[in-house]
């Protein structure tokens, strides 16, 4: 996202580049670190000290943000930039993270833009839902063949095609949209009961909220404040997996997000439970298993 709004979009196109501009008065070029963590441990005080209203979510996702689009991506990356009005740029990353002093977006990194733009009005409801995300940045690898047709050849998108931690393909292909669909009907689910998507201003970033150990599929607070909730969706993963991967999600909240008087809960949702799971459960108290059903009709 070039800005609020989109309103840096031609200055990113015409200098060939994408930007940040939280910690705009830092040239992060001795600080950028290999992992997220430490990082964040250190921008997040000074993201607080400058804006002591906000809170340690809010921080986090700053240092997420920038931290994401600085040293995250990688050389020959492709990123899509929204212009506002309904198409996106299409671009590689070229250069490693620079500074530029006195002007927005300060932390930028270089981007090879692509000559045709791709037309949301072509995209899948599903991915016009990722990418219609108010946060800075979003992830939508897993629409990589999707997007792979919309460029039309222009590159080969990297698409990891065997993940150890996969057991079952096809319930991974079933969840792969489950996010999305969750997020757009949540106030009729019924964790939307007693629970709100993260929202910061009145803009959601509770989905795909970075962490020290990867995105957290979606991030959820109690309507009396007093709990976040960690949401992780099970996508076909060995139950172990998806079982390690939300404790360590919750750590992460518990030691960096949550307030003194916050506890911090887990809630896994798949499309079928199994004894592993049951196992790994039935020694915690504060993650829940969610099944989800599909159900298909047709109607004449």
């Amino acid at each position: 996202m070039p800005g609020r709004k989109s309103v840096d979009y031609q200055k990113c196109i015409d200098g060939g580049f994408i930007g940040v501009d939280f910690f705009s008065n830092h040239d992060l070029t001795n600080d950028i670190h290999k992992d997220f963590k430490s990082f964040s441990e250190q921008y997040r005080p000074v993201f607080l000290k400058n804006r002591p209203e906000k809170t340690k979510v809010a921080a986090g996702l700053a240092c997420g943000s920038v931290w994401t689009v600085c040293c995250d991506l990688q050389k020959g990356d492709i990123v899509l930039c929204p212009d506002g009005s309904g198409e996106y740029a299409v671009g590689e990353i070229t250069s490693n993270y620079y500074y530029v002093k006195d002007d927005s977006l300060n932390h930028r990194r270089g981007v090879d833009w692509y000559k045709a733009p791709i037309k949301r009005s072509d995209m899948s409801q599903e991915l016009k839902n990722s990418t219609g995300s108010v946060l800075t940045t979003c992830n939508i690898t897993k629409y990589a063949d999707e997007l792979q047709s919309l460029i039309s050849g222009e590159h080969t998108a990297n698409i990891i095609s065997k993940d150890p931690t996969i057991e079952d393909v096809s319930e991974f292909a079933l969840e792969k949209h489950l996010e999305d669909f969750l997020v757009k009907n949540w106030n009729s689910t019924s964790l939307g009961k007693n629970y709100s998507i993260y929202e910061i201003d009145g803009e959601m970033v509770g989905q795909q909220y970075p962490s020290d150990t990867g995105p957290i599929d979606i991030l959820a607070i109690s309507k009396d404040k007093k709990t976040l909730l960690v949401i992780e969706l099970k996508k076909g993963r060995v139950s172990d997996n998806v079982v390690g991967q939300i404790q360590r999600y919750m750590g992460f909240v518990k030691d960096e997000l949550a307030e003194t008087n916050q506890e911090v809960k887990g809630v896994i949702i798949g499309h079928d439970d199994d004894k592993r799971i049951q196992r790994a459960l039935s020694v915690t108290n504060n993650i829940e298993f969610f099944k989800y059903e599909v159900n298909f009709r047709l109607y004449q």
